[in-house]
């Protein structure tokens, strides 16, 4: 029967009034359970997922909802409700209401959402979903020079009506000029309402957007064009939408890019709307984002609409966004950053979007810390040469009332990160309101959307200082010394995004420990499935299910830190550069040696910035000659590339490196360069021949000799572990006497171990409790449960732990069963706690219980979040728990490889807990208190900070 605070609720309240009592509920219990995250509540969040809450967590959730609403909920909620929105609905039924209404419902404010398009598929789809939803809300504020370019700086602010309603209008004319399908559109425009709406409407009409940065000047307008033919013809882009200055050339590109029917401006598409019968699917390809110039084979990036949605919505997880931040960007709409990270994440989480364009800031840097000031901006990202230029060159009348205290990440992507850029920053700008927490050094790439990875919350920068030598000669990242001068220093740039993996591999492909180089590769939602109309670098992208991000780096404790790119792209000034240009182009001038021109960038070690380097071989000795010829160059760079050098080499013959088949090693020549060995006394050829094929040739055969060595360990490892379970499998089953069954494979492990030199570190165990107790260890591999057999004394024998899906497996439930093993359900609620009540009973009958409490493991290092199982059954039978560390299993065996690596195991006991009462509070407690523990014994960091 109802209460009287039920029944009132019933027939007074207003479903957002429910609302907000029930994500009160919630936010409390999330707090409780996993603090930091109360963050995430919304009515759409998922109970699990996305606020960790397993299932012995929702059991408690429900009690404490019926507690607040005077009623007890349908048993249907516990096995349906997937979300705070579905427990309004169990709310409404238990107190004789009518299903909540769909909208969000609002909390603090009418500007704060509290759900967002979480079952969108297509970007389309998240924009409809706002314009369904809060059709006048204000998506983006765009800042401009009214009237033109001496006119006041104003913004005008896009609702999502005013954007959708437009793009469609767009989409018409895509249409009815015979845009098909699937076909690529290209975009050429700067940053305005033209090119949301341009960008939109392609997608609407079902075609691929291909953004293209504009011109600088309209006076280079056909040569900018040229070198963006070969995109056009990749692509297939059979039109061009571009300013009308850009509509004569269109008969030039014709050659080049013979998909190319018309050039045609936003101001001819602008018609009036019609219905457009094509839907796009998750899979289908949202744009294409090219990643190299107009030389060589151009790559570009096929990103779908469930990758691209992948992406934001786990970043907007890793940096807690909501709908009440604010987002300022300049960043060019052309630029993944700025066109994924600022608008589609802006659009998807309803965030108020700043924009203004990449000139305007140029034009006055001081317009973007302004613009974050005024708006109260929240997120805003840029390059490292901006946060450099804001630091170094702003003069203090140009911030006179500037308050940057609502700036919460100052997100530092895009090109490589100077910590001293970053200390410079919050130094110069810690008067002004800014927190140091606030710099975030970022890590992504276009390959995966945009963003791979992400520092954790409110910490501020992590600078590694390590020993120069040791990375460049043995690729180690050993911490330096306090005094050491000569220190490489090296920002973190965060942790992988949720539902994604990196691994570094060295030379071979076998995954390096932490503070070894390798090369970084990944996987993920979020990741592209290839390069569009280019299989060869599609195939060169993928190694074995991993994407290669083209990056050298180390890990520490979970967090990335690059060392290197493996490409030769130049970035400078926040342009991205490309060396064959520049050196055919220097290549040509009169008195440098044809094909023996390097380019490269190198770090400034006064300004922590990249240099443009231009080495080219000469001949010529006069000084004077010499001069000439640098100016030369200069002009040739300034044409090529739009920028001078910031040095020119002139080098002796055979200083820049080649490879056998004659292509420039441009990092060996930036290497040799930065080392001052230009110009050196070389060793005579033939020497070098030889000293070069003896090292070549004993690193092949080392390499040679690695990979047969693992491959005929891991072969013998799976031979003697078949010779030994199969016989014990059987003889436990036959005996079906767990307390000798465990004897048999406690000796049974032993010998596995040994014949396979896997040594178990020994450990003391008579710190072991006599009595009924739980023994809570780490998950890494499956060789953990072997190394616990083998480790733990036979004398005293534990029950072990295992998941429900065990049983539909016949033969491994009969050997567990027979070693008198506990199954435990993993996910149904209602089930979970009967599984409880046997863990209870078996500890009551005197037994010892060993579990897992992550549940599972993954090859991804870390200590994965507790499930509440083993803490409420320890709490709710009054026996204590024995923390346990198992190290050096996940080397061996990590998960998804099949073939065991040579490693030493160890297993460590840590404290006795006792837990404090049996209610849920205490049980809390005695998890966190295990979490703590837990993590000084298995040497990994903490997954769930």
């Amino acid at each position: 029967m109802m209460t009287g605070e039920a029944r009132q609720a019933a027939g007074e309240e207003t479903s957002p009034e429910v609302a907000v009592r029930l994500l009160r509920v919630v936010t409390a219990m999330v707090e409780e359970t996993r603090p930091g995250r109360a963050g995430r509540v919304s009515l759409a969040s998922h109970l699990e997922r996305d606020l960790s809450l397993d299932s012995l967590a929702r059991v408690e959730l429900l009690l404490r909802v019926g507690s607040e609403f005077g009623t007890s909920l349908p048993n249907a909620a516990l096995a349906e409700a997937e979300t705070p929105r579905d427990l309004l609905r169990f709310i409404a039924q238990a107190a004789g209401l009518e299903d909540f209404p769909a909208a969000p419902v609002e909390l603090a404010s009418p500007a704060v959402l509290t759900s967002f398009p979480s079952q969108a598929a297509t970007l389309v789809e998240v924009l409809e979903w706002h314009a369904e939803h809060h059709a006048q809300r204000t998506h983006v504020l765009l800042y401009g020079n009214a009237g033109g370019e001496q006119g006041a700086f104003r913004a005008v602010a896009i609702t999502y009506a005013d954007l959708l309603a437009r793009s469609r209008r767009v989409a018409t004319g895509l249409v009815a000029r015979g845009l098909r399908p699937r076909q690529a559109v290209a975009l050429m425009l700067p940053t305005g309402s033209d090119y949301l709406t341009s960008f939109f409407g392609v997608m609407l009409a079902g075609g691929i957007p291909v953004p293209i940065y504009p011109p600088a000047r309209l006076a280079q307008l056909e040569d900018h064009l040229r070198r963006h033919a070969r995109i056009l013809a990749n692509a297939e882009a059979v039109f061009i939408i571009t300013v009308p200055q850009a509509k004569g050339v269109a008969a030039l590109l014709r050659a080049e890019a013979p998909a190319l029917s018309d050039v045609v401006t936003p101001e001819e598409l602008d018609g009036e709307a019609m219905t457009l019968l094509y839907r796009a699917a998750a899979d289908d390809i949202a744009f294409l984002q090219y990643t190299s110039g107009s030389t060589g084979d151009p790559k570009g990036v096929v990103l779908s609409h469930a990758n691209l949605l992948a992406n934001l919505r786990a970043m907007g997880e890793a940096i807690e966004v909501t709908s009440d931040d604010v987002f300022v960007s300049w960043l060019p709409l052309y630029h993944d950053m700025g066109l994924i990270g600022a608008w589609f994440g802006s659009l998807y989480f309803g965030m108020r979007l700043v924009l203004m364009s990449p000139l305007d800031f140029l034009a006055r840097p001081a317009r973007w810390l302004r613009a974050i000031s005024h708006h109260r901006g929240t997120l805003s990202p840029a390059p490292n040469f901006a946060y450099d230029l804001c630091a170094r060159k702003l003069a203090d009348a140009d911030l006179q009332g500037l308050d940057l205290s609502s700036w919460r990440l100052a997100l530092n992507g895009a090109e490589p990160v100077s910590p001293a850029t970053l200390q410079a920053f919050a130094e110069r700008f810690a008067p002004y309101g800014l927190h140091t927490e606030a710099m975030t050094p970022v890590y992504g790439l276009a390959e995966c959307s945009v963003g791979l990875a992400f520092p954790p919350l409110r910490r501020g920068p992590r600078i590694d200082r390590i020993q120069r030598a040791a990375l460049v000669d043995r690729k180690c990242a050993l911490p330096a010394a306090g005094d050491e001068a000569d220190a490489v220093s090296v920002p973190a740039c965060g942790r992988v995004l949720p539902r994604h993996e990196i691994r570094l591999v060295d030379e071979q492909g076998c995954e390096v420990p932490d503070r070894r180089v390798g090369r970084l590769q990944f996987r993920g939602p979020s990741a592209t499935a290839g390069y569009y109309h280019n299989p060869v670098a599609t195939q060169a992208l993928f190694q074995e299910g991993w994407l290669d991000s083209g990056d050298f780096a180390y890990t520490v404790a979970g967090e990335i830190y690059l060392t290197g790119r493996v490409k030769d792209l130049i970035i400078r000034g926040g342009r991205n550069l490309y060396p064959y240009e520049l050196e055919q182009a220097v290549g040509q001038i009169p008195g440098v040696r044809r094909g023996c021109v390097a380019v490269f960038a190198s770090r400034d070690p006064v300004k922590a910035t990249e240099r443009l380097v231009v080495m080219a071989e000469t001949r010529v000795e006069n000084e004077d000659q010499r001069e000439a010829l640098r100016q030369q160059i200069n002009a040739a760079a300034v044409e090529a590339v739009g920028m001078p050098a910031d040095e020119i080499v002139l080098a002796p013959l055979n200083s820049v490196l080649k490879t056998s088949s004659g292509k420039i090693r441009r990092n060996a020549t930036r290497n040799a360069f930065e080392r001052g060995l230009i110009g050196a006394r070389a060793l005579p050829a033939r020497q070098q021949m030889l000293r070069l094929a003896a090292a070549a040739l004993r690193a092949r055969l080392t390499e040679a000799a690695q990979r047969v060595a693992r491959r005929i360990y891991g072969t013998w490892c799976w031979a003697v572990f078949l010779l030994v379970s199969v016989p014990v499998a059987g003889l436990v089953v036959l005996l079906r006497a767990p307390a000798i069954g465990r004897c048999v494979v406690h000796h049974a492990a032993r010998i596995f171990l040994a014949l396979t030199g896997m040594r178990l570190c020994p450990t003391p165990l008579t710190a072991l409790p006599t009595t009924p107790h739980l023994l809570l260890v780490n998950h890494c591999s499956y060789l953990d449960t072997l190394a616990l057999c083998a480790t733990l004394p036979p004398t005293q024998a534990y029950c072990f732990v295992a998941k429900r899906e065990f049983v539909a497996q016949p033969v491994m439930h009969a050997i567990l069963r027979a070693l008198g093993t506990l199954f435990v359900e993993r996910f149904e609620a209602s089930r979970s706690a009967e599984d409880v009540d046997e863990i209870v009973a078996a500890l009551g009958q005197g037994q010892r219980v060993a579990i897992f409490p992550e549940g599972t493991f993954s090859r991804e290092a870390g200590l994965k979040p507790f499930r509440m199982g083993a803490f409420v059954a320890a709490a709710r039978a009054g026996v204590p728990i024995q923390v346990g560390g198992l190290r050096g299993t996940r080397s061996v065996l990590r998960d998804k490889t099949w073939l065991p690596r040579h490693g030493h195991l160890a297993f460590e006991l840590g404290a006795v807990l006792v837990p404090e009462g049996d209610d849920w509070a205490a049980a809390v407690r005695l998890r966190d208190a295990t979490r703590r523990e837990m993590l000084q014994l298995c040497g990994e960091h903490d997954l769930e900070r």
